[in-house]
């Protein structure tokens, strides 16, 4: 039985630069070794806005991109964005996500900056922006937040904790990811057999 390949959608929401979404896919492809397509711009829900807070409530824009036409051949989607993004019981967030869901939010908006106030290299806010959505990506694969600082699991409410984590996740995360990976692959191509 051939098992089918992932496939994750890297979706602009407004204006991203390319090399960040390329970063995101290109991370994806090598370390996941799932397929990653960018796929055209979409426009940022404009009813996520919040007046009083001038930012985009997360869980809005989350549920308005599940309504969104994506290609059917996407499994999971990770939108990436550059507007301020929250949820009611934070002040801000970089990203989100349903846990076990499809669908995953990572913001640009925050990562601008280094620690020392001063602005961050394109490098350094790439390095970033891979962080943020393979962190709400493992969110997608069912994968909690993790207890160990270094591991992308470990949960990043600043730049100086997302800037003390690796780009890799500890053992115990990286089984569980292989594991919810391999179990989709199977469910997938049960799908695929039943529908033949």
């Amino acid at each position: 039985m051939n098992q089918k390949q992932i496939c994750i959608g890297v979706a602009p929401f407004g204006e991203v630069p390319g090399a960040v979404l390329q970063g995101v896919a290109a991370f994806i492809q090598k370390h996941l070794h799932l397929e990653a397509r960018i796929l055209a711009p979409f426009q940022s829900p404009s009813d996520a806005y919040d007046q009083k807070r001038g930012q985009y409530n997360a869980a809005i824009i989350l549920k308005a991109i599940k309504s969104m036409p994506f290609d059917e051949g996407l499994d999971k989607v990770i939108a990436v964005m550059n507007v301020d993004l929250f949820i009611p019981i934070f002040t801000y967030v970089l990203g989100e996500a349903n846990e076990g869901g499809r669908y995953a939010l990572a913001s640009l908006y925050r990562l601008g900056r280094s620690t020392d106030r001063l602005p961050a290299s394109m490098d350094q806010i790439v390095e970033r922006l891979i962080k943020v959505a393979i962190h709400e990506l493992g969110h997608l694969f069912n994968i909690g937040h993790c207890l160990n600082k270094r591991c992308l699991m470990h949960y990043s409410g600043n730049l100086d904790d997302l800037d003390a984590t690796t780009l890799g996740f500890c053992d115990y995360c990286s089984e569980f990811l292989t594991y919810a990976i391999r179990r989709e692959r199977v469910l997938h191509s049960d799908e695929g057999s039943k529908r033949e």
